[in-house]
């Protein structure tokens, strides 16, 4: 996977920036944070840069827990998640897709837990990342 498009440590990305480089997925990346915070209360958003390679990722979290990593793409965005034994057992149970269970299933298992990937580029995919973001924080 690639890293962000944005790869100056210089230029912290801003609204501007992504409007124009997400594209309509901009309005997607804004449903998908509004919606959070409706459902979750506050979320904090910490911009890092984690090198050339890496580039600006937006970090969201609520109050200090990390939900997930977002990944400025051109054209759409990266949702990047971490589960834990409890959550992955939880997303199992539920009605997310079998590619997905099956993606999670077979990442490599870190102390933190085991990474799954969504790459955001249709309303679906914004569905499926809010049924994710209810199943780690309530796990």
């Amino acid at each position: 996977m690639s890293g962000s498009i944005f790869k100056d440590k210089t230029i912290k990305p801003d609204a501007r920036a992504m409007a124009k480089e997400l594209g309509k997925t901009a309005g997607y990346w804004e449903k998908l944070r509004t919606g959070l915070e409706n459902d979750f209360g506050e979320l904090n958003e910490d911009w890092k840069f984690y090198g050339q390679k890496s580039g600006w990722v937006l970090k969201l979290l609520q109050k200090k827990r990390n939900i997930f990593f977002m990944t400025p793409q051109k054209g759409f965005f990266r949702i990047s998640f971490v589960f834990g034994d409890r959550a992955v057992s939880e997303v199992e149970k539920s009605d997310i897709s079998e590619s997905i269970k099956e993606s999670l299933r077979i990442a490599r298992k870190y102390a933190e837990g085991r990474g799954l990937q969504i790459e955001v580029k249709t309303e679906n995919d914004v569905d499926i990342v809010k049924k994710l973001v209810q199943i780690k924080v309530n796990n």
